[in-house]
């Protein structure tokens, strides 16, 4: 895992039993940053980012299903709000912060392990196909 995305989520997940409001604001932080590196979308505010990245269809619906929780419960974390039913600023419980760190792990996977992994197959792959004189993978 590239260390510059690493960071926050690790941040994130030390603070976690500490502080579940601190873990999902890095966890809304890790999120803009990754988004803005490896999904190529354009600048501007986290809403419209994840709208962005959700209309693209380039994400799995398991992550797209999830990924606007870690803006909403970011946002409580950051921002006060309260609530319109008891007048109390509305808390992050922590298994929504751990539901950000859920759907960290899932974009690592998709935009980070998955593809190591089919690079490093197709590698062992082609060195056979080469031994046996073939030419490697399209």
């Amino acid at each position: 895992m590239p260390n510059e995305f690493s960071i926050d989520y690790t941040e994130a997940c030390l603070v976690l039993n500490d502080s579940p409001k601190a873990s999902s604001a890095l966890s809304r932080r890790c999120l803009q940053h990754i988004l803005r590196e490896k999904a190529g979308i354009k600048k501007g505010d986290l809403g419209s980012e994840i709208q962005q990245v959700i209309d693209s269809e380039k994400l799995p619906s398991h992550i797209t299903d999830s990924i606007d929780a870690i803006r909403n419960i970011g946002n409580y974390a950051a921002h006060p709000m309260k609530s319109k039913e008891t007048g109390e600023i509305v808390e992050v419980e922590p298994g929504e912060a751990e539901w950000n760190l859920d759907v960290i792990e899932m974009l690592f996977d998709y935009y980070f392990v998955q593809p190591e992994k089919t690079k490093q197959k197709r590698e062992l792959l082609n060195k056979k196909l080469s031994d046996i004189g073939k030419p490697h993978l399209k």
